[in-house]
């Protein structure tokens, strides 16, 4: 014999046990559709230009900072910590690589001016992956512009937080990559491509492949920035000569080695593809 009154069952949507499932993965997988949607709709958001880049990559000044201490410790600590050599060998690296933090940074700066000055600060905000390195260099050149930029980070094993120059209404957190990159390229009307590794090759890669297919329809303006970097880590003209892709591929990309030279291409291309 049943007494007392039952208690009303949770209802599904707010049962987290279930939401984290693996029968639930298709709604998790649709509201990192629909919730970025409300919201970049909310803020008013028509299209950015993505910069995709190293999260390692530091600042000039902490770059320049960790070698000065590295080679004065060399000068008397050489044979106590013989490791010295190989660290120091890697902050001079750091040191190279950081020139592109600044150049993210002031090309980001560039751009932001620009689409301020179109009468709306709603077109061709800079977009990034969110975290540190090249993607913070992006975001802190758009602030410091004085316009809004979107960070649409990844949650990863070793935690990569957001970083803070991104505008607070349009900080996204995915789980899922597929999603991410979906939302990168959907919105995208100009990539930049800063020295970067296996997940700036990935991101890349798909980009190129989706343009090369024509499965993205829309005219794409393409900048790989920093010949010296990327012509050692991609021989796409050894693709051309293996056959696995044409001559004409190659022209989906625009290399730079300058802020003016990659601003005034992004800028004219821009302009005649959605102006």
């Amino acid at each position: 014999m049943v007494t007392g009154r039952m208690e009303k069952a949770q209802k599904a949507y707010r049962n987290l046990d279930f939401l984290n499932s693996g029968d639930a993965r298709i709604i998790r997988i649709l509201a990192e559709y629909l919730e970025p949607l409300q919201r970049l709709r909310k803020e008013g958001v028509e299209d950015t230009v993505v910069f995709f880049g190293s999260a390692r990559t530091k600042p000039p000044l902490e770059a320049k900072a960790n070698l000065f201490e590295l080679e004065k410790q060399a000068a008397t600590s050489r044979e106590i910590d013989p490791s010295l050599d190989k660290k120091i060998e890697k902050a001079r690296n750091d040191l190279f690589i950081s020139r592109y933090y600044q150049d993210a940074e002031d090309l980001a700066a560039k751009i932001t001016t620009w689409s301020g000055g179109l009468g709306s600060d709603r077109r061709f905000i800079i977009c990034s992956g969110g975290g540190f390195g090249m993607m913070e260099a992006a975001n802190k050149g758009a602030a410091e512009a004085g316009g809004k930029s979107a960070g649409f980070n990844i949650s990863l094993p070793h935690e990569q937080l957001p970083n803070q120059h991104i505008t607070p209404e349009l900080n996204f957190e995915f789980h899922y990559f597929f999603m991410r990159k979906y939302w990168f390229v959907y919105m995208a009307k100009g990539l930049v491509i800063f020295p970067g590794g296996f997940g700036t090759l990935d991101e890349l890669f798909e980009v190129l492949t989706l343009v090369q297919t024509k499965k993205l329809e829309k005219k794409l303006p393409i900048v790989v920035y920093g010949t010296e970097y990327w012509k050692q880590v991609l021989n796409l003209e050894a693709m051309v000569k293996y056959g696995v892709i044409s001559e004409t591929d190659i022209e989906l990309i625009h290399f730079s080695d300058s802020v003016d030279d990659a601003f005034h291409y992004l800028k004219n291309e821009l302009t005649r593809l959605y102006l």
